[in-house]
């Protein structure tokens, strides 16, 4: 650990806090239909999709109709993406000629795009034409991070609002989000991605001579529109196998950067929208500190991990810290800051191999998942599932005062925290039940390339990362299999909208409720206290959930290190 790593992550740290209320700011102007400075260009786009699609913006919903159209909405997209993979063949934009995706892996894909977590089973330059990865993939990717931003918009009217029936209408947000939010950003992301050296192009794939004589074919493609939405949407899926570690990627140290501050922009900026639309911006600085204290724990304790290296390799006197699976460029203390962002804000996207971070290195990226992914999470994903926990807290506070709990003036009720516990407990029954039944099947644990603790610890993240909606993997893992494409597909979708229907039923049922004024019982949600609670409220029920799976896996990997125990590859 150094004075200049340390000085990386706080400079990282200041710059997004520097984004967030200019950005919240713009983002709830955008959702209450406001002006901005890009309405003049875009409001007569937009009035034009209402139009053609006949939609009345002025015309809000039910939290039913509301999540019926989102669910709709969905059910056409995966029937889009499908139907591209497996007609990949005869389709055009397909240079390298791509063969049909095969049923079971596009309907794994299929599902992980329109969740919004962007598991790749398949290396993407070698299976997946220019037209899917654009025009399936890459669009999937702006659909997936609107949903994700409007549900949690949606639930904050239900805390902002009072004695009203209606949430707003998802066509009129999923367009203003991906109209007013998204693309402008990702255009200019993208340009600044092209000049920085990322390919965007039409054109074949390269034949290149090595200095051996050899042939190397160089995948090409449209890159740069990719990678702008798959880590400002926090998508991750890569356009190559190897992400943001392969140089087409990630070209260079200031794009490198630049990935990991738009990781977290959008969903820190939430939070600020979340305070201005509920009339306290307080409430959403307390929120963000909730997420910045767990973010700066588990960078600190990865960043420590990989910095102190394996203690084999000490004892033969290699020193310098853990360099395997990163790339040299980066070096330990931006590999281990972006596997901490990648995972705190189900993005997915990886520049290092995590199976090759030391056991405690790796633990921290797959704690990150298993506490739901709130801190800061996937675009508006992660503030619905961090406002989970927040009423979670307030009834826990309601209990030890003796007082009905209240947050931003609304009464916690019955309903609302047993939605809440069916979201939250929902994740842990894919990420434990799935891997309980994957180490036990012959044909699942054949997939496994290492044994002993790691090799649990591959599955055990394996299905973390698709429920959580992450989409990054240990990497260790043979996951295009028919056993995994099925059972990941299904934890995929149950930990996406298993969480989103119970939260937009808390939203509708907020909505309804009576706006109460503060009084001098009213647990104040806006200090150190309430902040410590929710911080403490997450870590105990993430210990006694996921603390058993975590002692067979990277802890006691980490003992069996210390102890001098070490394991073959198979």
């Amino acid at each position: 650990m150094t004075l200049i790593g340390w000085l990386q992550i706080l400079l990282y740290c200041a710059i997004v806090l520097t984004l967030v209320r200019p950005l919240g700011g713009y983002m709830t102007r955008v959702f209450r239909g406001e002006r901005t400075f890009l309405s003049p260009v875009l409001r007569p786009v937009e009035a034009s999709l209402y139009a053609l699609a006949g939609v009345d913006e002025r015309r809000e919903q039910h939290w039913t109709t509301y999540t019926v159209g989102m669910l709709l909405f969905h059910i056409g997209g995966f029937l889009i993406l499908y139907g591209l993979m497996r007609f990949q063949a005869v389709l055009p934009f397909n240079p390298a000629e791509q063969s049909a995706v095969a049923p079971d892996l596009a309907f794994n894909t299929s599902v992980s795009f329109l969740t919004n977590t962007n598991w790749q089973n398949y290396g993407g330059e070698s299976t997946m034409s220019y037209l899917v990865q654009m025009l399936g993939l890459t669009h999937q990717n702006f659909l997936s991070a609107a949903t994700g931003i409007v549900l949690a918009v949606a639930l904050i009217r239900g805390f902002a609002r009072a004695s009203v029936q209606t949430i707003g209408n998802f066509w009129v947000d999923i367009t203003r989000c991906t109209l007013y939010v998204l693309l402008p950003i990702c255009v200019a992301y993208g340009l600044f991605l092209v000049s920085q050296g990322m390919p965007q192009t039409l054109g074949p794939y390269v034949e290149a001579i090595t200095l051996e004589g050899r042939k190397q074919l160089i995948a090409l493609g449209p890159v740069a529109s990719q990678v702008a939405i798959k880590l400002l949407g926090t998508n991750g899926g890569g356009f190559f196998n190897a992400n943001a570690a392969h140089p087409f990627e990630n070209p260079t140290a200031p794009v490198n950067f630049v990935q990991m501050i738009s990781i977290f922009a959008i969903g820190a900026a939430l939070t600020n929208t979340f305070g201005r639309m509920v009339g306290n911006e307080r409430q959403g600085w307390a929120i963000l500190s909730v997420m910045g204290a767990l973010f700066l724990a588990g960078v600190t304790a990865c960043y420590w991990a990989e910095a102190h290296g394996n203690n084999a390799f000490a004892a033969m006197g290699l020193t310098g810290g853990n360099m395997e699976g990163k790339e040299v460029r980066f070096g330990i203390v931006a590999s281990a800051l972006f596997a901490v962002i990648t995972t705190a804000a189900s993005c997915g996207a990886v520049n290092s191999m995590h199976d090759s971070f030391t056991a405690l290195g790796g633990m921290i990226p797959l704690i990150n998942m298993q506490l739901g992914e709130i801190i800061v999470g996937g675009v508006g994903a992660g503030l619905y599932g961090m406002l989970l926990f927040v009423i979670l807290s307030v009834f826990v506070a309601g209990l030890m005062v003796g007082r009905t709990p209240e947050y931003v003036g609304k009464k916690i009720e019955a309903k609302e925290v047993k939605m809440a516990m069916l979201a939250i407990l929902i994740l842990p029954l894919m990420y434990l039940g799935w891997t309980a039944a994957a180490v036990v099947i012959p044909s699942a644990v054949a997939s496994m390339a290492n044994p002993g603790p790691h090799g649990f610890s591959e599955v055990l993240y394996a299905y973390t990362s698709q429920t959580g909606n992450n989409g990054s993997a240990f990497a260790g893992l043979t996951g295009n299999t028919l056993w995994y494409n099925v059972t990941g597909a299904i934890a995929m979708l149950v930990g996406r909208f298993w969480m989103i229907i119970p939260a937009m039923a808390i939203a509708g049922a907020l909505a309804a409720k009576k706006t109460v004024p503060p009084s001098s019982g009213t647990f104040p949600t806006t200090g150190g206290l309430f902040v410590g609670m929710i911080v403490g409220v997450i870590v105990i029920v993430g210990g006694l959930t996921f603390f058993p799976a975590l002692a067979l896996g990277p802890i006691v990997e980490h003992l069996a290190m210390v102890g001098g125990t070490l394991f073959s590859a198979n």
